[in-house]
């Protein structure tokens, strides 16, 4: 029998990760360099909310890699962030990936043949930690082979119901997967060992399957933590992209993926709940969150 391991992520473990203090003598380098991989015509926002959550959750540097036509957009809107273009053998080439902590990818890049292209070749020479959604996720469903693509451990795939039902496959539907998320959950941790899983919805879940070269789930028992921050107002368009760049920034800090994942779900759920305490839930937005991202770093340090 499959042994599994299911627990809350709680306010304390997140205030012991987040109190220490900078160094007085830090600099950017030491805070970790982000490339976000997001956006495209008519989706520019889901790349400069992923940006600034980056930034707001206190990475050093974040480039942004788009389109070169939406570099002014994107350059007006996050201006603390760089620009460099999709080119897979300049920009985005192997060689070039070697300089960031961590790649967030995915939000607004479509399904098309090139963004498919685009996803099988990060998928393939990106050896940083990799936070996947939204479009990222849709086109790794998208896949030859479908859903089975091999991942590596240090992924983090973060769908909400309707991409882990495309990803799951197998005429699943969003609707199976909200009846039984931690099934679900536990299912794409089992179909891709070794990555972290976030099934973002109300109280996001957290899963993994142990070791990933395991395949005694004795020996390595599935991993569950349940969140305990968040609330309805966060039902809204990029409320995922900010989360994408909150994980990514961890990462690229150097939090181990399982880490990361876990504290990435609460600190954005604690944003959502700050936000919302001064907003109200009906009127918040997913551009709020990244502002919610920065206090809710400074609640858990104090």
């Amino acid at each position: 029998m499959n042994r599994q391991e299911i627990s809350e992520i709680t306010y304390n473990e997140m205030r012991a990760l987040f109190r220490k203090p900078r160094g007085r003598d830090a600099h950017k380098g030491d805070f970790g360099r982000v490339l976000v991989i997001a956006g495209s015509a008519g989706m520019a926002g889901a790349a400069i909310l992923c940006a600034r959550a980056a930034l707001r959750c206190g990475s050093g540097l974040v480039t942004v890699s788009a389109d070169e036509a939406l570099f002014p957009i994107l350059q007006g809107a996050v201006p603390e962030a760089t620009c460099v273009s999709r080119s897979l053998s300049g920009a985005l080439s192997r060689e070039a990936l070697l300089r960031y902590d961590a790649v967030a990818f995915g939000p607004g890049i479509g399904t098309d043949e090139d963004a498919r292209a685009l996803t099988a070749h990060v998928l393939e020479v990106c050896e940083a930690p990799l936070a996947l959604d939204a479009d990222g996720l849709n086109c790794v469903a998208l896949m030859p082979g479908g859903a089975d693509v091999e991942l590596r451990g240090n992924v983090i795939l973060t769908p909400h119901a309707g991409e882990a039902a495309r990803l799951l496959g197998g005429g699943s539907s969003a609707e199976d997967v909200q009846a039984g998320r931690e099934a679900a959950a536990l299912a794409l941790a089992r179909k891709y060992r070794g990555a972290q899983i976030v099934l973002k919805g109300a109280g996001t879940l957290v899963a993994s399957a142990g070791d990933p070269d395991g395949t005694d789930e004795e020996l390595f028992p599935l991993r569950m933590r349940v969140n305990t921050t968040g609330n309805p107002g966060m039902a809204t368009g990029g409320s995922g992209d900010v989360l994408t760049g909150v994980i990514a920034s961890l990462l690229g800090q150097g939090f181990p993926p399982r880490t990361a994942a876990a504290a990435g779900v609460y600190i954005h759920g604690l944003a959502g709940d700050l936000m919302a305490a001064e907003l109200g839930e009906r009127g918040l937005t997913a551009g709020d969150l990244p502002r919610g991202v920065a206090l809710a770093l400074r609640q858990l340090a104090e």
